[in-house]
């Protein structure tokens, strides 16, 4: 995955709160990819969330005047973006939002666009305070993207994924795919308390890869306000083979066998590594929204 080298970083568009400790508290489980790992051990091992330490909490995160000048001063344009992982992400950010944006304008509606912040250790949201542990989430509450880059290494070591750029935008563009569900209203169908193959709470997910494989269909045809051209130069079948590998690397029976040696697909909450392929795949095949009704 390439970015355009001229093109201009909106760096509006990110939050970075790295390096700011939340006082006092635990974390919440968030949506998304976020409580992943620690929902699953509380499903598998009757751990509950007391005994992970997680609870609720409201902290806002403040970015500091040294935070922000670390992305203002260091993500400028797309040159920046391929030599270094958080201007890569404030690039992807600007890609996904870009692309939603002339979407919804070209059905008649108005997309709203979404910050992502960049945090690490430990974050308060509207949706109680998250500590590094659970991963990428969005927030419904206030309408945010949370992500600590370190999650791209654990991705890679813990969860068994090949890596590479990509796999980190894949893991951005899912979240923004919630963003998408919440301003359509869908995303609420995830939070009827059911888990299971055929459970709401595992469409919503798949319907967020597949609106990734969207936005990654026509990331090097969308074009950015600063150029004209797409900020993806070139994105290659090898990067779309590392999307994947990330999607099937975060499959409810991929983790199972890891944790707990056995698959209960009674249990899962985001699908299986075919099912989330399959799924990215459908998306990036059609590059239609309107395909991706894992609710049909």
């Amino acid at each position: 995955m390439q970015f355009d080298d001229d093109a201009r970083l909106d760096t509006s568009e990110v939050q970075d709160v790295r390096g700011r400790r939340i006082p006092g508290g635990r974390a919440t489980v968030g949506g998304g990819l976020a409580g992943l790992l620690a929902l699953l051990l509380g499903l598998f091992f009757g751990v509950g969330p007391d005994q992970l330490g997680l609870s609720t909490g409201n902290d806002e995160p403040v970015p500091t005047a040294s935070s922000l000048a670390q992305v203002q001063q260091s993500c400028r344009t797309g040159e920046d973006a391929n030599t270094r992982d958080d201007c890569r992400m404030v690039a992807v950010v600007n890609s996904v939002q870009d692309f939603w944006d002339e979407e919804f304008q070209r059905r008649g509606g108005t997309y709203s666009r979404s910050p992502t912040v960049f945090f690490s250790q430990r974050v308060g949201t509207a949706c109680g305070a998250a500590t590094s542990a659970v991963g990428p989430f969005y927030c419904p509450g206030d309408r945010k993207v949370y992500l600590d880059l370190g999650f791209f290494e654990e991705l890679r070591t813990n969860f068994g994924a090949d890596g590479g750029p990509f796999a980190q935008a894949y893991v951005v563009a899912h979240e923004y795919g919630h963003h998408v569900q919440d301003l359509m209203g869908t995303l609420g169908r995830s939070q009827d308390g059911r888990t299971g193959a055929d459970s709401n709470a595992v469409r919503t997910e798949l319907q967020a890869d597949c609106y990734a494989g969207v936005w990654a269909h026509h990331a090097t045809t969308t074009p950015d306000e600063s150029t004209g051209r797409p900020l993806i130069s070139s994105l290659t079948a090898a990067d779309i083979s590392d999307g994947l590998d990330a999607a099937a690397a975060v499959g409810d029976d991929r983790i199972q066998e890891r944790l707990q040696g056995r698959v209960t697909p009674e249990t899962w909450t985001h699908g299986s590594a075919e099912q989330r392929q399959a799924w990215f795949r459908q998306g990036y095949r059609t590059g239609d929204m309107a395909r991706c009704d894992t609710f049909g």
